[in-house]
């Protein structure tokens, strides 16, 4: 058992506030960046494919950064780690809103990558400090799903009125007040923590191999709708990524003090939950990128349709992770909810996947979307509960660095997989003598199938991998109080 920092039960929901703003921010600029695109295009002159370094230009270090970032927090307190990320997020998001040619851009999507990843990597253990108990803990975990969904759909509305209203620059300039006012609340409500020390863990060799294993992966996975899976420069890079993270493996079983004590695999919460998270994210996340293809070109849906489309899996995730998830993970445990939630997942994708090719939004999509958030809302906030299970107060930092750093490589990889796929079935239908809008249409319709493939996948895994729980009755916090935010 974690135990919790001293504080009072409110002052403890006022410090998890200041832990949300941070994971707000870190959503919404992952999405609004997207509705700009177009215009930052047009104003810099990139081209089509320079143009996608906009985006992973950001995600790379992100990635790259986040096992090792969840770890340093253990070693010399999360709270420092946060608010360092939070502080390099904001000036680079300053640099970003600066910028007027497409190196100043690229790089300063670079550094705020880098506070992006750093931010994000230490709130979950921060959570699971600040609240041991497993119905304060479940409450806090599906606000933090609640805001990771409901922020996306935020993103976009806010994309779209700056870029509209102001300039693209605008969409960067709204992290400066936030990422301000999110640092000061830092200071003053997140209680000082010294860490496990340097000496515990400061294995450099290691996480020099581990943070360019990561980011050289996520930069292969990026490329490889452009590339291919089968291009030689798909499979020397990645050959590369994975012998750098074999070596890094090797180095953990020697070091003295391991960047990442291979013996936290041993709790089959936290290793099963991670392949879950990965196969999850990988189908659903992946799955949206061409469910907006799919409305856009088969359906003829314009931009704002499309964004009113998906609106019912923001909203009912959003209700879902917020109101129900803890209610539910208490009372049942959070593997029967995670089962529960991954299968209405695969329905809604495999729904999704017998679409026709005209309109009909109310009898052939909205079903799915509905699907896909109360799925969403139920699986998501139980793999994180139970990725975060076996953490202990040594190394809640580094749990949390590895459940994000699963979720960010499952939702590159699952975006790099099925648009692939996609476009293989496409054109192999188009060889075959299909029309151009019968062969389009059956290039995502198999991409949902095999979304729909990776959650049932994820629910071999559970069902297999995963312990049973013990549920019982918790006892109220030491104060009597309910928390007044998640109520």
């Amino acid at each position: 058992m974690i135990p919790s920092l001293p504080f009072p039960n409110r002052s403890r929901w006022a410090a998890f506030s200041v832990l949300c703003a941070g994971m707000l921010m870190i959503v919404i600029d992952g999405t609004i960046v997207n509705v700009a695109l177009p215009s930052i295009q047009r104003e810099l002159d990139f081209s089509e494919s320079a143009l996608a370094w906009v985006v992973n230009a950001y995600l790379i270090p992100f990635g790259g950064v986040l096992l090792l970032a969840g770890r340093m927090g253990d070693l010399i307190g999360r709270r420092r780690i946060f608010i360092a990320g939070l502080a390099v997020f904001t000036v680079a998001s300053t640099l970003c809103g600066l910028s007027q040619t497409q190196g100043m851009l690229i790089a300063a999507r670079l550094v705020q990558g880098v506070g992006g990843g750093m931010t994000s990597s230490v709130i979950l253990g921060m959570v699971v400090t600040l609240f041991p108990g497993r119905r304060e803990q479940a409450r806090a975990i599906g606000v933090i799903a609640f805001i990771c969904s409901a922020g996306g759909s935020v993103g976009l509305l806010m994309g779209g009125v700056l870029t509209e209203a102001a300039s693209w620059h605008g969409i960067f300039f709204v992290n400066l007040p936030i990422g301000i006012a999110a640092t000061v609340l830092a200071l003053r409500l997140l209680e000082p923590e010294r860490g496990i020390g340097l000496a515990q863990g400061a294995d450099l060799p290691g996480a020099a191999l581990v943070t360019t294993a990561l980011m050289l992966g996520v930069y292969t996975i990026a490329e490889v709708p452009d590339n291919g899976w089968g291009s030689p420069r798909t499979l020397i890079l990645g050959g590369v990524a994975l012998a750098l993270l074999a070596g890094f493996l090797v180095r953990q079983t020697t070091a003295a003090t391991p960047l990442l004590p291979l013996a936290i695999f041993r709790s089959r919460s936290i290793s099963g939950a991670n392949v879950i998270m990965v196969l999850a994210v990988a189908g659903m996340f992946g799955t949206f990128f061409i469910g907006a293809l799919y409305l856009r070109l088969v359906l003829g849906y314009g931009p704002l349709q499309i964004g009113l489309a998906f609106l019912p899996v923001a909203v009912s995730m959003g209700a879902i992770s917020f109101r129900i998830s803890a209610q539910v993970n208490t009372r049942f445990g959070a593997r029967p909810v995670l089962i529960v939630g991954l299968a209405m997942i695969a329905v809604g994708l495999a729904a999704f996947g017998r679409g026709p090719a005209q309109d009909g939004y109310l009898v052939n999509v909205l079903p799915s979307m509905l699907l896909l958030g109360i799925g969403g809302g139920l699986a998501f906030p139980a793999v994180t509960s139970l990725g975060m299970s076996g953490a202990t107060a040594d190394n809640s930092g580094l749990v949390s660095g590895l459940v994000n750093t699963t979720q960010q490589v499952g939702g590159s990889l699952g975006l790099a997989v099925l648009a692939t796929l996609t476009a293989s079935r496409t054109q192999s239908l188009t060889l075959a003598g299909a029309g151009g809008g019968a062969a389009l249409t059956g290039g995502y319709l198999f991409g949902f199938a095999v979304g729909a493939l990776f959650a049932a996948v994820a629910i071999v895994v559970a069902v297999l991998a995963l312990p049973a729980e013990a549920v019982e009755p918790e006892a109220e916090t030491e104060d009597g109080e309910a928390c007044p935010e998640a109520a």
